[in-house]
């Protein structure tokens, strides 16, 4: 095969209607491994078409997690799926937003770029999205120099939100720009099952087809999203009404786990019809598939389990910490075993506040192999992971606190071994008379969006050998992302040192601490950065497989 498989760019469009949540993430994702094992060199685009300038002021609970990137861009979770799977860094131009788009029209009608012309939608707004995909989709992902040869691009949202308008009219225009034979748009749509005999119902797709297809899109193909495979008789149906190819209508149905869906995508013949669609060779070899393949038969194969305690304050919803999640998974496989979570909301543990659920929640987090104190804002729930840190520490259980999991451990730390019993951050207790956690002095105070510490920072490790050095293969220093306004005091770091958890990993000034090790515990880790965020499915984040290797008694 030619080292450069395709003449032009390839963009592959994900829509979806009916509802939201149906996976356009993850079947964009999965189409882009599936362009990868043919060749290609894969970037990804997402576009949510809300105001906000980013996700960075997002509650969790609104929107999930947030997805930092190298840059420090805090974008949509969807760009940590395509991160994972294709193995890719993205920056933040990879997402684009309602309120980027509007603000940099804006600022070109202030400098009067546009010579007095009434600024309006469409040509605007529409030509300037066309131009920040058509610019983003050229930028390297894959740390080559490289061009990429095709864009995955997800429009989030439904069709027919008003919010989405600009940008489906945007892409409208954009497959000529492009070129029709450059673009294939790809529609995710809900089959439900209705009545006894479980009936697969079409009208919501023929509607969604329908609304798209008076908006002057016309999909290729068609991602039906089901329980089980759609009957013969449904695909029919959905070809006639919806104007598509019969094997152009794809069941998305429930498969074993995450990653036998490029494997579904690709026995249903997707790679084919994007390949012909598209005008490029698919190779009669596909090994990065192979080894998708191999992976995911793994995973169904993993049968003893390791349960961790995870420790939160979003357990409700576990899209806030769905990069954790994958971690933790990563982990699991590295290390042969079925991961079990167990969700602690970490108000049930507070021992001051005996909730309906603290007797249960006390009863999981000590029958746990390993306890994890994730990343988190606001002082609820402080307490109960105060406590859980000090149960892991006292008695010998692996423990990893990222972020705030690392302040978490620090604060008990100093109350419990230094007897510094008002030891607090100065975001929970402003007035508190000892703050092992400060402000960090750089950071503004008023300002939300964007202003805390952000994306890839070095950190040098300041010792020779310790656990967490080991997983990182002994490198003299570590690149990962970071997304945090607090960090532990300087002025007691000496004396926490002394009596034995040391911070092992300190930025380039020395003196901001990253990564702390307890002495002589199995393992009791904190980083201050989140390395969730560069885990992948065969190169697990060194913490989380060091927590994961502990819980199950392997040598680190």
């Amino acid at each position: 095969m030619a080292s450069n498989p395709v003449d032009y760019m390839k963009y592959v469009v994900v829509t979806g209607g009916v509802l939201s949540g149906l996976g356009k993430g993850v079947t964009a994702s999965s189409i882009g491994v599936l362009l990868k094992s043919a060749g290609l060199k894969v970037t990804s685009i997402k576009i949510d078409p809300y105001l906000n300038s980013d996700a960075g002021t997002m509650s969790p609970f609104e929107h999930g997690e947030v997805f930092v990137l190298d840059d420090g861009g805090e974008v949509d979770l969807d760009l940590g799926n395509y991160e994972r799977f294709l193995d890719i860094a993205l920056t933040r131009d990879n997402n684009i937003t309602t309120g980027k788009v509007y603000a940099n029209v804006i600022d070109k009608e202030r400098r009067g770029d546009y010579l007095g012309k009434t600024v309006q939608v469409v040509p605007h707004i529409t030509n300037e999205i066309q131009e920040w995909i058509e610019r983003v989709a050229h930028v390297p992902a894959d740390g080559s120099s490289e061009t990429p040869d095709a864009c995955v691009i997800e429009l989030g949202g439904t069709v027919g939100d008003i919010e989405s308008a600009p940008f489906i009219e945007a892409l409208r225009q954009f497959q000529f720009r492009a070129g029709k034979g450059n673009v294939c748009f790809v529609h995710v749509s809900l089959v439900p099952v209705m009545g006894p005999v479980g009936e697969q119902k079409t009208k919501p797709t023929q509607h969604t087809v329908k609304e798209l297809r008076g908006l002057g899109i016309i999909p290729d193909i068609l991602v039906c999203r089901s329980e089980k495979p759609l009957d013969s008789e449904t695909k029919s149906k959905l070809a006639a009404f919806c104007h598509v190819d019969e094997d152009a209508v794809v069941s998305a149905h429930d498969v074993s786990n995450l990653y036998q869906i490029p494997i579904s995508l690709f026995e249903q013949s997707v790679l084919r019809k994007v390949s012909v669609h598209l005008g490029f060779q698919v190779p009669t070899k596909l090994p990065i598939l192979d080894e998708w393949r191999e992976m995911a038969d793994k995973v169904d194969t993993l049968e003893e389990e390791v349960r961790i305690a995870m420790v939160g304050k979003y357990t409700g919803l576990s899209d806030s910490y769905l990069s954790v999640i994958k971690a933790l998974q990563h982990s699991a496989f590295a290390v042969g075993r079925k991961l079990q979570i167990d969700w602690i909301e970490s108000t049930d543990l507070d021992p001051n506040d005996r909730t309906e659920n603290h007797e249960e929640a006390w009863r999981m987090l000590e029958s746990a192999d390993g306890i994890l104190v994730p990343g988190g804002f606001g002082n609820r729930g402080v307490e109960g992971k105060i406590a859980a840190a000090n149960y892991a520490r006292v008695n010998e259980v692996p423990y990893l606190g990222v972020c705030l999991g690392l302040q978490i451990a620090t604060i008990e730390f100093c109350r419990n071994v230094l007897n510094i019993e008002s030891a607090n951050s100065a975001e929970f207790d402003e007035d508190a008379p000892v703050h092992a956690v400060v402000f960090m002095p750089e950071i503004s105070k008023t300002q939300m969006g964007g202003t805390m510490r952000l994306g890839s920072k070095p950190t040098p490790f300041l010792v020779d050998d310790c656990k967490i050095r080991r997983l990182y293969g002994g490198a003299e220093y570590v690149n990962e992302r970071h997304r945090h306004r607090y960090e532990v005091n300087p002025d007691l770091i000496e004396k926490i040192e002394a009596s034995g958890l040391v911070y092992v990993g300190k930025d380039e000034t020395g003196k901001r601490c990253e990564i702390m090790e307890l002495n002589g515990h199995p393992y009791y880790v904190g980083t201050q950065y989140h390395p969730e965020f560069k885990s992948r499915p065969g190169r697990p984040s060194p913490p989380f497989l060091g927590l994961l290797k502990a819980a199950c008694g392997q040598e680190i």
